[in-house]
């Protein structure tokens, strides 16, 4: 295997496919509230709940790049990264500080999706299908957090777009190309090996958050 110039495989199919689909879906979830157009808005909040619940999950069963334990790093290995890394060198995956601009995305959009799950709004007219699981007063604090959380996933997002704007113009790293393509330049000498990830885990994850889905949708009443 050469270590010149050939490129490696630094990001599996579910890891992209994520991506770009939480940016569209993100997209048209605030568009739809913004419109009142409250079906759509729903639909698009129950995909994100499946993606980023496919998500979590594929950080522990899914490729090298996508485990947490692979980019979740403590403080030492932070400071260690700042001090040491010069932009040139490309990261195997996420670098220590992308590790947690990851986590803290998934945090804050997960929070605005369970949230919006629970709320009702001031009539009483629309509400989440498992509002019926709390009190009117729990539904509309839950309300309260939907739209509120949202602003702190605005700063996340806009964090993360301005570290990634770093690195592709700063530092002429392709990063957006990478997540399309999957793949990047190998640094020379580099040595990492293409990731690789299990059908078999991809299809358990992708059944089990396809009925988990399902059943939040039905708010769990199955007769």
């Amino acid at each position: 295997m050469s270590t010149d110039t050939e490129s490696v495989k630094v990001w599996d199919p579910f890891v992209r496919v994520f991506h770009w689909s939480l940016i569209t879906l993100f997209g048209i979830a605030w568009w739809s509230g913004e419109n009142h157009d409250m079906e759509r808005h729903k639909q698009a909040g129950y995909a994100i709940f499946a993606l980023v619940v496919f998500r979590v999950f594929w950080g522990f069963a899914g490729s090298r790049t996508a485990r947490f334990a692979q980019f979740l790093k403590g403080p030492g290995a932070i400071m260690a990264y700042l001090k040491t890394h010069d932009g040139e060198r490309p990261s195997d995956g996420h670098n220590p500080l992308g590790g947690w601009s990851v986590v803290a995305l998934l945090s804050v959009i997960l929070v605005i999706t369970l949230a919006g799950l629970f709320a009702v709004d001031v009539d009483g007219i629309e509400s989440g299908p498992l509002a019926d699981w709390v009190s009117f007063d729990t539904g509309r604090i839950a309300s309260e957090w939907h739209e509120s959380v949202f602003k702190a996933a605005l700063a996340v997002i806009g964090l993360h777009i301005l570290a990634i704007g770093y690195y592709q113009v700063l530092n002429a790293h392709n990063l957006i190309g990478s997540m399309i393509t999957g793949r990047r330049e190998r640094a020379k000498g580099e040595a990492v090996e293409d990731v690789k990830w299990s059908p078999v885990m991809a299809l358990i994850g992708i059944a089990g958050v396809g009925a988990l889905t399902w059943a939040v949708m039905s708010g769990f009443k199955f007769g």
